[in-house]
């Protein structure tokens, strides 16, 4: 009796032991296994969850592109919120405005402040001149707008190729070169002169075109007369001179014997010439009060074409050619 119930015992130990070792079995086999545990030391899971998507610029883990390839086909590294600003690659937008441009028709963009006349786009002196043998020469002698003074010299072998004589009175008979001046100057000189006419005021042509050679020879006569400093107040040096753009004349009256001189500036025909040059698409080149500026004392009878539309704004602006080009180079937004 002893050994049945004790056989019993057993084998009620061995069922209990049994559904204790199958339960076990089935709780390991739903325990997700941690990574620590599948994955390999240097291995990247391809399911590894991330805090964003990477393909994402915006959205990409705070990693230095250093220890992590771009996305960017280019190889560019993504900007991140830790990034040093210095290290980032350059905007394709510039932050700075472009220089404002006008349109062959004159019209002004959007920074209209800012816009300069059309005329002027390209005849601005930063872009005209060049470094020759320490000089600086002007690259665009044809131009109508080309400014010509101390600092900026025609070339010695420059000559306008559309040299012409306007039919006006000249102080004086015969043929002679400085009688000429390019045809758009000569056509307007002529309308000048009829416009002088209409209004009782007559003058006559005194010195137009001059080649590098005359105003050579000029120069030299009036600085061995003067001394160098004092005939450069009135006379240009060679390739100085405006007289050789073709563009420039110097015009008097009977009032002042024809001469070349300040006085003639109080005379009916110079206030008149004055007064209405611009009209026409001159202006009185050097102008009183200037000398510091043009390098020339004040001449009221030298007047320099330079088209209607640039004669009547720098002529209201009281400016001269050079302060008015200056201050067209500082209205550009560099």
């Amino acid at each position: 009796m002893k050994k049945t119930i004790a056989f019993a015992a057993v084998l009620a130990a061995l069922a209990v032991w049994g559904l204790s070792t199958n339960a076990l079995g089935d709780s390991s086999r739903h325990t997700p296994a941690s990574p620590s545990s599948t994955i390999g030391p240097g291995e990247t899971p391809s399911d590894t969850p991330t805090d964003a998507p990477v393909d994402d610029p915006s959205e990409e883990p705070n990693e230095s592109p250093a220890s992590y390839p771009s996305d960017d086909p280019a190889g560019n590294p993504s900007a991140s919120p830790s990034a040093n600003p210095s290290d980032e690659q350059p905007s394709e937008t510039p932050s700075k405005e472009p220089k404002p441009q006008t349109d062959p028709q004159g019209n002004k963009g959007e920074n209209s402040s800012n816009a300069i006349p059309a005329w002027a786009a390209n005849s601005l002196p930063s872009l005209t001149v060049e470094r020759k043998n320490g000089l600086a020469v002007i690259s665009n002698p044809s131009s109508l707008y080309v400014l010509v003074n101390k600092k900026r010299n025609l070339s010695s072998s420059y000559a306008p190729k559309d040299l012409v004589q306007p039919d006006i009175p000249f102080s004086f008979d015969g043929d002679s070169p400085k009688k000429k001046l390019r045809r758009q100057a000569a056509e307007a000189l002529e309308k000048l002169f009829a416009g002088a006419g209409k209004a009782g005021i007559e003058l006559k042509g005194v010195s137009g075109y001059r080649s590098y050679a005359t105003q050579k020879a000029i120069f030299t006569a009036n600085a061995d007369k003067k001394g160098e400093a004092e005939a450069n107040r009135t006379s240009a040096y060679p390739g100085q001179s405006e007289h050789q753009t073709g563009l420039a004349i110097d015009v008097s009256s009977a009032a002042v014997g024809y001469a070349l001189e300040e006085s003639f500036g109080k005379t009916k025909e110079g206030k008149w010439l004055a007064a209405h040059a611009s009209e026409y698409g001159f202006i009185i080149r050097y102008p009183k009060g200037k000398e510091k500026i043009t390098g020339y004392k004040y001449e009221p009878w030298h007047i320099r074409y330079i088209g209607k539309e640039a004669a009547k704004d720098i002529t209201a602006s009281g400016q001269t050619l050079e302060q008015y080009f200056d201050a067209l180079e500082a209205s550009v937004v560099k």
